[in-house]
């Protein structure tokens, strides 16, 4: 039987290949060495030598059924040569006391010279996210089940949505992603710890127990897969630098919604995108054989055409560390410019006081979404527009930022990147139930004037989008009645005017957006809204011509 060093407990091929280049090019070579040998392989401390010399001695003995020639030096007669004194605060009656397999446990996670202190490795885990990954597809496919496997959270929080077993609101989730260098492998911290046995070091691979590197962070955003929920979908895309399209392999493909979400990532301009193939556990080799090949077809010409389609199951965990993978590969974290005006986009509001609570320790209202450019610090004020109807006109709100937190993260100041909590001094009634939802937020006097009426370059889609039978698209008709997604904001829209190239639309409620956001574009069609098409503002587009 040929062993290689790689069967080898704990040795990647990264490991292997600089034991190779050290002259260690056989399990047999490793077993009969000394830990001083080893330690000259650059990367490899005490500890990790010493279990690497044990492991390839174990092996051999296990498969082989033979004992190395220079085994008399065995595992405790080497502790004895390396072991240092106890330091005085530990007194050698306790450590006596301990269990063998706890003093092994001990030695085996001591960290290595190489790596990174525990202390740095918390430090990074709390930094703000860097980039927003949406997930996508149509309803029950497995979205919210994968980010709860990937971050521990279940993003159907809301009492109608456990009620219904579907997703309602946008759903938000924060994870940090690991690299094992041993294993090739990643892993979120929710991941590592969920596997981590009682009494082992915190940040260890789960196969080889080498410590983990730091990646970066990530918000995840669980886009609603039903139909009626679409604007609430296209307002989530707006906050997307990519996206995993979820497509179970347990029905046909495309599913209304499958389709219907891949026009808004389209729309939206979303390019980097994971296609997963879900639940594979509920069929059989040809059936999800027959399901990838539907996918190919469906995708092709379209924005995911080249994106890699990766088989899970998010119910068993199965290929996650490959999502993981591609996640990292194909997505990149955004570059942004943080020297402009603070502009920030409102996807959720909330009232965080309890039922009861007394007057005198009830907090200020918090806003949730996504810093679109520049900075905001804690104690900066703020400018909060529409804002409030008072006699038929709107007036923004003013406030003042108390805290910022990302998860379970308070931060000094927030950027561009991931998806962040802003607590304030605003009476908690104007957040509560997302009543805030697609305001934007800005500093006093800078935000974009509200805009009642606009003049777009409308496109339309050739099909209704999410309809299951084919429905043409016709033009917009004088009068006629639509739903406007621009951002996170939904509003009412009807055609005003309709001129040779451009449309003019009457916007009610009047809207505060950002610059060159998209208006997606959707009507009713058998009693419900179906996305048609999207537009362009027509002074802007006019300018980038």
């Amino acid at each position: 039987m040929s062993l290689k060093l790689e069967d080898i407990t704990g040795i990647g091929k990264a490991t292997a290949e600089s034991l190779e280049a050290a002259g260690i090019n056989t399990v047999e070579k490793l077993a009969n060495l000394k830990v001083e040998d080893l330690l000259k392989v650059k990367g490899i401390g005490e500890s990790t030598a010493l279990k690497y010399i044990q492991a390839a001695q174990d092996l051999l003995n296990t498969t082989m059924g033979q004992k190395p020639e220079a085994l008399e030096d065995s595992k405790e007669t080497q502790l004895k040569k390396k072991a240092e004194p106890l330091p005085k605060e530990q007194p050698e009656e306790k450590i006596e006391k301990k269990s063998k397999d706890e003093l092994e446990t001990r030695k085996e996670f001591m960290p290595t010279e190489d790596e990174v202190p525990v202390k740095e490795l918390k430090e990074q885990i709390k930094k703000q996210a860097e980039m927003n990954l949406g997930l996508v597809g149509h309803v029950d496919h497995g979205k919210t089940t994968l980010v709860e496997i990937l971050t521990g959270d279940w993003t159907d929080r809301h009492s109608e949505e456990q009620e219904r077993g579907i997703s309602i609101k946008l759903g938000y989730a924060n994870a940090t992603i690991l690299y094992c260098p041993q294993c090739d492998e990643f892993y979120t911290l929710y991941m590592i710890e969920e596997s981590r046995k009682k009494g082992v070091t915190r940040f260890r691979c789960p196969e080889c127990k080498s410590q983990v590197q730091f990646k970066r962070n990530i918000s995840f955003v669980d886009a609603p897969g039903h139909e009626i929920l679409m604007a609430t979908m296209l307002s989530g895309a707006s906050l997307m630098d990519g996206a995993c399209l979820l497509i179970a392999a347990n029905e046909s493909c495309p599913q209304p919604q499958t389709r219907e979400h891949l026009a808004a990532l389209n729309i939206a301009g979303i390019e980097n995108i994971i296609i997963i193939q879900n639940k594979i556990d509920e069929v059989s080799k040809e059936e999800a054989i027959k399901n990838y090949n539907q996918i190919k077809e469906f995708v092709k010409g379209t924005v995911a055409e080249n994106a890699p389609i990766i088989p899970t199951s998010a119910l068993f965990g199965v290929n996650i560390t490959l999502v993981l993978k591609a996640i990292q590969e194909i997505i990149p974290t955004p570059e942004f410019d943080e020297s402009q005006d603070f502009e920030f986009l409102v996807a959720r509001s909330f009232d965080v006081n309890r039922p009861g609570t007394e007057i005198s320790k009830l907090v200020g209202g918090v806003i949730g979404g996504q810093v679109l450019r520049g900075k905001i610090k804690v104690g900066q004020e703020i400018e909060i527009s529409p804002g409030l109807k008072i006699k038929g006109q709107y007036t923004p709100i003013k406030s003042r930022v108390i805290s910022i937190s990302q998860g379970s993260n308070f931060l000094e100041e927030a950027r561009p990147g991931g998806l962040i909590g802003l607590g304030t001094t605003l009476d908690p009634a104007l957040t509560k139930g997302d009543a805030l939802i697609g305001h934007l937020v800005g500093f006093p006097g800078t935000l974009p004037e509200l805009m009642d009426e606009v003049e777009l370059n409308v496109h339309l889609l050739d099909r209704v989008i999410g309809a299951e039978e084919y429905i043409e698209v016709h033009d917009l008709k004088h009068g006629e009645r639509l739903l406007i997604v621009v951002g996170t904001e939904r509003t009412l829209g009807t055609v005003s005017k309709i001129l040779k190239k451009t449309y003019k639309i009457h916007l009610n409620p009047p809207i505060c957006i950002p610059k060159d956001f998209i208006f997606a574009i959707s009507r009713i069609i058998n009693r419900r809204y179906r996305l048609i098409g999207y537009g362009l503002i027509a002074n802007n587009q006019n300018q980038s011509e």
